[in-house]
């Protein structure tokens, strides 16, 4: 993947697909799997909206297809998104992909349109834990993926994995993470499992995850990732030298980004703002000619000093040390440049030590 100029400010654009063949049950995403009729239609609509942003937009230096599943829609579907995108030289264009729906021929086309970075919803490559998930796929599709992807000449892999299900044992866990990185992929995402409300793991308490048991696979995890030349460069997170997802970055530093598509949200100097929800009201908005915002929330300076803080801190960059009070002092540790990061056991406490952040004291100009 190629450097962006560093005098080009970041600017990213997400574009939401939201249609998948099957929800999975931990799922509580902007997503329909009875909806695929309109995607045509709806891929149109984002390839305008592209082309109206795109009047005012600075160079974009990174784009991020979501979902949902984008590899649902046709290749030429995104490349016209892409087309109408002032992107600036360089600029990292991720697709997330579900490993049952990877073919060779699209990654190839993928590749010919500009996209240099692929991120496959892996989860975990024990069958037992993924049927847990209410996963479709299998490790053996995994496998065959990532050669599809490695075949086709795109540069960049990311595997993204969950930890956590009562289903999965610290075996399972460990077994799971050395296959993947058996597959050499230089960005790992790694999540815990969160029981959300109205999916079927959050209703069900039996297949809530267990504190204790994800802190300790969260260790086994970071030990694992560093032994294997990974640097945890964000709580979830982790990459090889220069491999850090610049679209990631973005929202941990407070860029700006805009959104494409239904249930999107963008961010401008501190006012976020989001799209109608489902895909037929987007479609029926963007037909129109109206606006699809649905709603929007602005910060001050104060709570958008504090927001940095706490979205720093999730950072391998850590927070200035005046912004951390003595009573979770032995939670960070020095980043450099009077900067503190979190420890392991600071990552599992990253909420409380959020929330007692404080304002550095002001230098005198």
């Amino acid at each position: 993947m190629t450097d962006i100029d560093c005098e080009t400010p970041p600017f990213g654009v997400y574009v939401h697909v939201p249609f998948c063949t099957h929800r999975c049950d931990y799922c509580a995403f902007a997503t329909w799997t009875d909806r695929s009729h309109l995607i045509a239609d709806y891929m149109s609509c984002c390839r305008d909206q592209a082309r109206a942003l795109a009047r005012g937009m600075a160079p974009v230096t990174s784009v991020f297809f979501g979902g949902g599943t984008p590899n649902l829609a046709a290749p030429s579907m995104l490349a016209e998104v892409i087309a109408e995108l002032p992107l600036a030289p360089g600029a990292e264009v991720t697709v997330e992909c579900n490993p049952d729906l990877v073919t060779g021929a699209a990654m190839r086309a993928y590749r010919d349109m500009g996209v240099n970075r692929i991120s496959l919803g892996v989860q975990s490559m024990a069958p037992h834990v993924l049927a847990a998930l209410g996963r479709q796929h299998d490790p053996a599709m995994v496998e065959a993926s990532v050669y599809a992807v490695r075949s086709s000449g795109i540069d960049s892999l990311n595997l993204d994995l969950i930890f956590g299900s009562p289903a999965e044992s610290v075996a399972d866990c460990e077994h799971s993470l050395r296959a993947a990185l058996a597959l050499e992929p230089d960005h790992m995402s790694v999540y815990g499992l969160t029981p959300e409300p109205g999916t079927p793991v959050g209703d069900d308490p039996a297949r809530h995850p267990d504190d204790d048991d994800m802190a300790d696979k969260y260790v086994l995890i970071d030990e694992m990732l560093e032994r294997a030349g990974f640097e945890m460069y964000e709580i979830s997170n982790w990459a090889r030298p220069g491999a850090q997802c610049r679209h990631n970055l973005l929202y941990w530093q407070q860029g700006s980004y805009a959104g494409i598509g239904c249930a999107a949200h963008s961010h401008r100097d501190g006012r976020r703002f989001w799209s109608v929800r489902t895909p037929e009201r987007y479609v029926s908005a963007i037909r129109a000619g109206r606006t699809v915002e649905a709603g929007s929330e602005s910060l001050d300076d104060d709570e958008r000093r504090l927001e940095a803080l706490q979205l720093a801190l999730r950072t391998s960059a850590g927070v200035p040390a005046g912004a951390v009070p003595d009573d979770v002092a032995d939670l960070v540790m020095p980043a450099g440049d009077g900067r503190l990061r979190l420890t392991v056991r600071g990552r599992l406490l990253a909420n409380e030590v959020a929330i007692r952040l404080q304002h550095p004291p002001q230098t005198p100009a």
